[in-house]
């Protein structure tokens, strides 16, 4: 095992994750979805704290996980999350409940994102987190850049793409459109921008304030 995979090890099992989230986590395996890492979803949460968020909108429910993981850091957050699949959208609103978390904190919206974005209102959330769809990263970053309050967080789960962002010798569409949108945000001068190596990549971004 390499020295990468021995570190990813070690802080993925250092985490410890609620029996909501384990049973979320179990479920979300069950049905074929991909969670969030534990130190993915630990960094969120940490995150969600460290911004005091308020508001935050998720694309990609799956069962919960994340949204799990959000609203556990930022206790007082209102969770808007955005996924096709109404049917995972109940289960997530069953673990939710099951979490202990209020209903009126919830709000789940079926529908693809690229139809339910644009809809949304501009610089109204703190937190806009994207777990869905690689092939439309870009696309989604600009809504949620859009979205995002001043001073307000953009991620986005799987930025490097099964590790084949960083290798330029991969030009598969994914890693290629990850790759030139971490080379645009580099060169911006409206965010701030950091990857993290948890789980998949995690890439962060904030929307410098005015």
């Amino acid at each position: 095992m390499s020295e990468h995979d021995l570190n990813w090890k070690f802080v993925d099992e250092s985490v410890v994750e609620s029996e909501p989230i384990i049973r979320a986590r179990t479920q979300s395996i069950e049905l074929g979805i991909e969670p969030v890492s534990p130190a993915t979803g630990a960094q969120l949460g940490v995150l969600a704290r460290a911004s005091r968020a308020s508001s935050i909108i998720e694309v990609g429910t799956g069962v919960g996980v994340s949204g799990l993981w959000l609203l556990s850091g930022s206790r007082d957050a209102q969770l808007t999350s955005i996924d096709t699949e109404s049917e995972y959208q109940q289960q997530a609103r069953s673990n939710f409940h099951d979490a202990g978390i209020a209903s009126a904190r919830v709000r789940l919206i079926a529908g693809r994102a690229g139809d339910v974005l644009p809809r949304m209102n501009e610089s109204s959330y703190d937190i806009v987190f994207i777990d869905a769809d690689p092939q439309s990263a870009i696309e989604y970053v600009e809504h949620g850049l859009r979205l995002a309050k001043p001073d307000g967080i953009v991620l986005v789960a799987h930025a490097l793409w099964r590790g084949r962002v960083a290798d330029p010798a991969r030009r598969e569409p994914v890693a290629a459109d990850f790759r030139s949108l971490f080379s645009e945000l580099a060169a911006s001068h409206a965010v701030v921008t950091a990857i993290s190596p948890v789980g998949d990549g995690l890439l962060q971004i904030v929307k410098r304030g005015i």
